[in-house]
């Protein structure tokens, strides 16, 4: 569990940053979104996904609905349901990969 409060609030730091900075350049489009919040917080969102990456588990499904519905509920007070989870999916897939470059390590040569 403190590994995922660390993990959680490494993101989330990394969260303040960027995302203001991402929806300042943001290219809109014709189309009219809506701007509602999700009840989850991107860096939530992004907590979750890096878990799954980093577990022994094979696919997601299982360890959204067997691993953190059943043991990290607490975690998590906001948690989504597995099928609203998906939706959001997309919506994080840029901070992500960018927080990924963020925290990449030298390049060793080999």
């Amino acid at each position: 569990m403190k590994k995922l409060t660390k993990r959680f609030c490494h993101v989330d730091d990394f969260c303040k940053t960027f995302l203001p900075q991402w929806r300042k350049l943001k290219i809109d489009t014709e189309k009219r979104k809506r701007n509602r919040k999700s009840r989850m917080s991107e860096s939530e969102a992004m907590t979750i996904m890096i878990t799954f990456h980093m577990s022994h588990q094979r696919d997601f499904k299982n360890f959204y609905l067997g691993i953190i519905h059943r043991y990290y509920k607490n975690e998590f007070p906001t948690l989504l349901s597995y099928t609203r989870f998906l939706e959001i999916i997309p919506s994080v897939l840029v901070p992500l990969s960018s927080f990924f470059t963020h925290v990449k390590g030298e390049p060793t040569g080999v």
